[in-house]
């Protein structure tokens, strides 16, 4: 047997022998030292020989029968008196039907629906996101990078850094700390404050928004708690020892509203770039020190919009060449009516129900883009701009307009395009930025590369509220990624996201995290339960068991949580519902252990250990578990730099061992001489857990804490108990005849027991009332002789 190219053997010689016996038995030799059955379609050498041969050779030639008959069987037409017939000649054979493999889709926001995820270069895929606005320390909402971190495994992330959007707030500290570096007196700090104020109260008044709204109050009134002490001290001429540490404490707590009202007086004197660059500078290593802390993996390529001008720069030459931009009074605009009119080219393909909305644009222009003389270069109020001629106090670069800096929506262009290209697989983003921000990114991007595919897929992360309420920088309502990091682990952190579906809002609350630590609880368990059953010592051929019942029972359900496992993640990467089919497997193998321990049979090995490992490397994939251990979370936290569990656990596993040992001989003495009772009792079965030492720290502290709250609200009730039956005995020692007296607002007269006859204003009270009030005063009545008779008795 061979492929055609390579013949079987060189038959030439055996065409010379003429009778059948001799030409068997040549065959034979031929054939003993070589493979004739390697799997391929018969040769033309295997079928010509075959045809010398009338018949099947005499069973003496082994080798020369058995290549016959395997010839014959693939090809019983090449001799029709080979008398292979009926079954013994291969029937033919058909592939199973199989079943439908689930793929992957995507919910992609330009269509607002999920679509089969289709890369346009194979299996590389192309994805930029977009990145934080650094100008102060990373927030929760931040760490919804954590869900473009899900997937990576097998994506390609392009991250990019926008650090120009920052100019107002560098501006701000910039003046602030020049401020505080001319060490400014209390009666100073005092007046500027006071100044600063006023803007800011009309500012709040005129505010509508009531987030915002909210905000400014708070600010308001944290600088009112600072302002009344500074005031009441300087009028009452306190010493400077007293007014000045009161005056640092107003500066701090005033500095949102005195940075701005400096911004405002001084700011369009702010002339050195380099004060542009240190603000965005700091917050980018620490954005990238809080990245590092959650475990997300960095992106292959990370651009800053300042090392990107001359790129950008040339991007909007190139989109005003097409005829989709002009210029204006040394400003870019992109001129929307004109790119929407073109065949080819459609404005707001993400919400088109958008266009015209105003507001939206002016946000999207930014603060410093939407006065009445800039927006009035525009020819279209739709247009945005691509190019902005600086003003004093902001960042600028030459330009074939003049100086200026990049529009907000060019910077991504240009960045993603200068690394991949004409057309990319997806990009990411938050919810709210769809429009105006992608989807003028969109316009821009098309009308440079003049085609209309520029983003194939757009994924849009849903918001992350706190407790209930919108998290925003600008509002002041946001927690910190090392804020969340002191209450939970980073792995808590991402399987709070992971029990989330990423494209709907998720809230950071106690609620959400304690479901995390649970999750993550139970998991441990389950990981810990499966190392203590493969450590029971085996032989090699012992790890092999038999499959009875509950091992099939449990094998098919594993298959089926693996399969929808799989096909939640091709569902729009639905880690949600992958992770509660994980927590099903989990309880399923936990009752499967139970069931047969409680059995007194030991729960297959084989069967655990590959359902731990399958968990393991899940979770290995979401990120939730990083290092090389096989099965379970490592011991020691996730960057623990020793292996731990496996310098510990053979000296555990002694002890342990010990401790078994004695428990059987603590048995063998009961059962032949009647004692060994307590050594039995002492020697329980053991089961080794090994669990780091914070985890144990956190949980002793816990429980002590949960031991506390116990006993206050024990003693809180007690003192309630006390505090109602004092109330009652002192209710009990009140005569009915004192019982109205002293509720004057509401009754005037009274007879001669005390009862009230007529109301407040001098008005006799209706039968009904009165009716009412004298069950009031029976009942008083007789608790006062109850407390009476209780005296007389000495109780």
């Amino acid at each position: 047997m061979s492929t055609s190219a390579e013949p079987a053997f060189e038959f030439g010689f055996l065409l010379e022998i003429s009778e059948e016996a001799p030409l068997a038995a040549a065959l034979n030799d031929y054939l003993s030292p070589r493979s004739y059955l390697a799997g391929f379609s018969p040769s033309q050498a295997d079928q010509t020989a075959f045809r010398l041969l009338r018949g099947p050779p005499h069973p003496r030639h082994v080798h020369a029968l058995r290549w016959y008959r395997h010839i014959a069987a693939l090809q019983p037409d090449l001799h029709p008196e080979s008398s292979m017939t009926g079954k013994r000649v291969q029937p033919p054979w058909s592939p199973p039907a199989g079943t439908d493999v689930p793929s992957l889709h995507l919910y992609n926001s330009l269509t607002r629906a999920k679509e089969p995820f289709v890369p346009q270069r194979g299996n590389r895929v192309t994805w930029y996101c977009c990145g934080p606005t650094v100008y102060d320390a990373s927030h929760m909402g931040h760490a919804r990078y954590l869900d473009a971190d899900e997937p990576k495994t097998t994506s390609s992330n392009d991250l990019f850094l926008s650090d120009i959007k920052i100019i107002r707030r560098a501006r701000q500290n910039h003046l602030l700390d020049q401020y505080k570096k001319k060490q400014p007196q209390a009666a100073q700090i005092l007046q500027d404050v006071l100044n600063a104020r006023e803007p800011f109260k009309v500012a709040l008044a005129s505010t509508t928004d009531p987030d915002k709204k909210q905000m400014m109050e708070r600010l308001d009134a944290a600088v009112s708690a600072a302002l009344l002490p500074l005031q009441a001290a300087a009028e009452g001429k306190a010493a400077h020892e007293v007014v000045q540490p009161l005056a640092e404490v107003l500066l701090e707590n005033s500095k949102d509203l005195l940075s701005d009202w400096l911004d405002k007086q001084f700011g369009s004197e702010v002339t050195e770039n380099s004060i542009f660059s240190v603000l965005p500078s700091y917050w980018e290593g620490e954005y990238h020190r809080d990245m590092e802390a959650l475990n997300v993996l960095p992106p292959d390529v990370l651009t800053r919009v300042s090392e990107y001008v001359p790129e950008i720069v040339e991007f909007v030459r190139t989109v005003v060449s097409n005829g989709y931009g002009y210029e204006s009074n040394g400003s870019v605009y992109f001129d929307t009516l004109k790119f929407d009119g073109s065949p080819q080219h459609s404005y707001a393909k993400l919400v088109p129900e958008a266009v015209g909305d105003q507001k939206a644009l002016q946000e999207g222009e930014g603060d410093l883009s939407i006065s009445a003389d800039r927006l009035s270069d525009k020819k279209s109020s739709k247009d945005f701009a691509l190019w902005k001629a600086s003003k004093p106090g902001e960042p600028s670069w030459d330009s074939p307009w003049g100086k200026g800096r990049p529009g907000w929506h060019i910077e991504c262009s240009a960045m993603a395009g200068s690394i991949l290209g004409e057309s990319m697989d997806i990009h990411g983003g938050g919810f709210d930025l769809r429009f105006p921000h992608h989807d003028n990114e969109l316009a821009q991007s098309e009308a440079f590369y003049q085609n209309d595919c520029w983003v194939r897929y757009f994924l849009h992360t849903g918001h992350l509220t706190i407790a209930g309420c919108k998290m925003s920088k600008s509002l002041k309502n946001f927690i910190t990624i090392k804020d969340a990091l002191a209450k939970n682990t980073a792995r808590q952190l991402r399987l709070a996201f992971l029990m989330h579906s990423w494209k709907d809002t998720l809230d950071y609350s106690s609620n959400t995290m304690e479901s995390a630590v649970q999750y993550e609880k139970f998991m441990n368990e389950f990981f810990l339960n499966v190392k203590d059953v493969l450590r029971a010592p085996t032989d090699i051929t012992g790890r092999f068991e038999k499959w009875e019942a509950a091992e099939m029972e449990l094998n098919n359900s594993f298959y089926d949580r693996k399969s929808a496992v799989h096909a939640a993640l091709c569902d729009n990467v639905d880690t949600r519902t992958a992770m509660e089919e994980m927590r099903v497997l989990v309880g399923l193998s936990n009752s499967y252990i139970a069931g047969r321990k409680g059995a007194k049979l030991r729960p297959n090995r084989m069967l655990l250990e590959g359902i731990a490992t399958y968990l393991t490397g899940m979770l290995k994939v979401f990120g939730a578990i990083e290092g090389s251990e096989p099965i379970g979370f490592p011991v020691g936290g996730q960057s623990q730099s020793i292996d731990l569990e496996s310098t510990v656990m053979p000296y555990l596993t002694v002890l342990s061992d010990f401790r078994e040992g004695v428990r059987k001989i603590a048995r063998e003495q009961k059962d032949h001489e009647g004692n060994g009772t307590e050594t039995f009792i002492l020697c329980l079965p053991t089961v080794v857990k090994l669990v780091d030492k914070e985890t144990l720290l956190k949980e002793r502290e816990e429980k002590k804490q949960m031991e506390a709250e116990k006993k206050k609200k024990k003693e809180d009730a007690a003192r309630r108990k006390q505090e109602q039956e004092m109330l009652k005995l002192a209710k009990m020692k009140l005569p009915p005849g004192q019982m109205f007296r002293t509720e004057t607002e509401k009754y005037s007269k009274f007879d001669e027991t005390g009862f009230p006859t007529h109301d407040a204003e001098g008005k006799e009270l209706s039968k009904g009332q009165a009716k009412k009030l004298r069950k009031l005063f029976e009942a008083q009545e007789k608790l006062h002789n109850d407390f009476l008779q209780m005296n007389l008795s000495g109780d």
